[in-house]
């Protein structure tokens, strides 16, 4: 059993390192497909396919965590953050992607998201070698190739969502051969995407390990009860979410409605609901992994006692510094919200999240989201999982916090979006008010559909700060609302999308930049 865990330990560490300790090689990364596919003719048993199906979640998690990336793609390019003196930041944030800074380059490089899709389709070819051992059964295989297609699909609408077209592989030996293919359309990819989950979400439980009511999921799976899959393997509800957000960026908003409406009528039986405010921000709430949490709907966790606690990948890295309730070595973050914003942003008096009270002296914070405030740069705290959510003090800079995709409160904002949308303004308004209530605030009238959105729009705002929606959220808005002439003339140019890495544009003459990056 010790065996089992350290397998388990070992394969999701060392996918991560194969990036996160070498961010500035490119040795390393070429090297990470050529080294699963060179694996293929190792499927032979239940621990190989244990391990596959574990690596294949690592290097995807790799994919967004390394250089922190998941932040520089959606939350800090034209949003909310500003730097406090770090240009490459800055060039992020003003929308200066072809700078020259490495931490600019690396997010531009779409290779890491290659090797998890790689990893995926050695899988898919070969995992049936491992029913030769017996204690490899048909309901393992098939819940492990659901998993890989899921991810594989989800992988692709992650890239989508950054570059816009990009080469549609399907088998390891296209990916062995990368540099023979050019950039499928952004249609067509999403298309496969979304049928992928499709096909695949039945054949996904609720829980693993957990009651299954179906008879068609391994009791045990792989030797571990409930508890020890929270939040890591994609389940049912998992691949509706992502179908949800497929068909937002499509602008199919009835498609949003339906798959939103499976996620919320299912949550309980996932044992997902929504966090209070206190689990929200809280060192072992719901961006901490394990503690059994069930919340994170979509996320790719760092629990510390499987030696998964890093520097890079946490936001955490770039918005916390020494306050006075917090000691830190870092006397300024890299990354702040400023005043003005926060001001604007949080402006009701009873906003559990941030609020002052101003009817008293000297005036009162609600600080949640926010600490010293008083001082010219706040510090945003929202997330904050420090030694395994067990920090006590000191000056560490190592963290635990999960990257967190979608939440259930994510998932009822964005049926009200559809809701609204479709012209049910009623039903969306209720789902607004609901969360609003979990936050402290009480129910808004809106005279009309476009107020309603706009309402929805700076709820996401404040809810989902820090996670990573901010700039994919302005464009999904945009279409909607038409709040901004320089993102609607980008919507239209290919300017919302990073531009490909000179390196993979060097690598593979049938790889064309994107016009507007040209």
């Amino acid at each position: 059993m010790l065996s089992h865990l350290l397998r388990y330990t070992l394969t999701l560490s060392v996918a991560s390192m194969l990036v996160l300790g070498f961010s500035g090689c490119n040795k390393k990364l070429n090297l990470v497909p050529t080294s699963v596919v060179s694996q293929a003719n190792q499927w032979k048993s239940l621990e190989d396919a244990r391990s596959g199906v574990m690596g294949m979640y690592g290097l995807l998690r790799t994919a967004l965590a390394e250089g922190n990336n998941y932040w520089l793609w959606g939350e800090f390019r034209k949003g909310q953050f500003q730097s406090v003196s770090r240009t490459d930041l800055k060039a992020v944030i003003d929308n200066n992607l072809k700078a020259s800074y490495p931490l600019v380059q690396n997010a531009t490089d779409w290779r890491r998201f290659y090797a998890a899709i790689n990893s995926c389709n050695v899988l898919i070819e070969n995992l049936e070698k491992c029913l030769a051992d017996q204690r490899y059964t048909q309901a393992y295989y098939d819940l492990d190739i659901a998993q890989a297609r899921a991810l594989r699909a989800f992988t692709y609408f992650l890239m989508v969502r950054i570059w816009g077209d990009v080469p549609l592989i399907t088998t390891s030996g296209e990916g062995n051969n990368f540099e023979q293919f050019s950039r499928t359309s952004e249609a067509h990819v999403l298309s496969f995407a979304k049928a992928e989950l499709e096909d695949v979400a039945k054949d996904l439980p609720f829980i693993y390990s957990g009651e299954d009511l179906e008879f068609k999921f391994p009791t045990n799976y792989y030797d571990q009860g409930s508890g020890f899959w929270l939040n890591a393997p994609f389940t049912r509800l998992a691949a509706y979410a992502i179908l949800a957000h497929i068909s937002a960026w499509q602008g199919s908003y009835l498609d949003v409605a339906t798959y939103t409406d499976f996620v919320i009528n299912n949550a309980s039986k996932a044992n997902v609901y929504i966090s209070t405010t206190d689990n929200l921000v809280g060192p072992q709430g719901l961006f901490a992994g394990g503690f059994d949490n069930y919340r994170q709907l979509v996320a790719f966790p760092f629990i510390k006692d499987r030696g998964e606690t890093t520097i890079d990948g946490h936001i955490e890295n770039l918005t916390l510094a020494n306050t006075t309730a917090f000691a830190m070595s870092k006397q300024l973050p890299d990354v702040y919200v400023p005043k003005e914003r926060i001001t604007s942003l949080f402006s009701e008096a009873n906003d559990q999240r941030f609020s002052i009270n101003n009817t008293v002296s000297p005036p009162q914070y609600r600080t949640a989201y926010f600490e010293n405030f008083n001082a010219e740069i706040p510090v945003f705290k929202k997330i904050r999982v420090i030694d395994g959510g067990q920090f006590s003090g000191g000056k560490f800079a190592v963290f635990n916090s999960s990257i967190v995709f979608t939440r259930l409160e994510e998932i009822k904002l964005l049926r009200a979006e559809a809701l609204a949308v479709l012209g049910n303004t009623a039903q969306s308004l209720m789902i607004l008010a609901e969360i609003r209530a979990q936050r402290g605030l009480s129910l808004i009238v809106v005279p009309n559909k476009e107020s309603l959105l706009a309402a929805i729009y700076t709820e996401r705002s404040r809810e989902l700060m820090g996670e990573g929606w901010q700039w994919f959220d302005m464009i999904r808005f945009n279409k909607l609302l038409g709040f901004d002439p320089q993102l609607t003339t980008w919507t239209k140019n290919g300017g919302i999308y990073w531009p490909v890495a000179q390196d993979v544009l060097k690598r593979n003459p049938k790889i064309t930049q994107t016009e507007f990056w040209k």
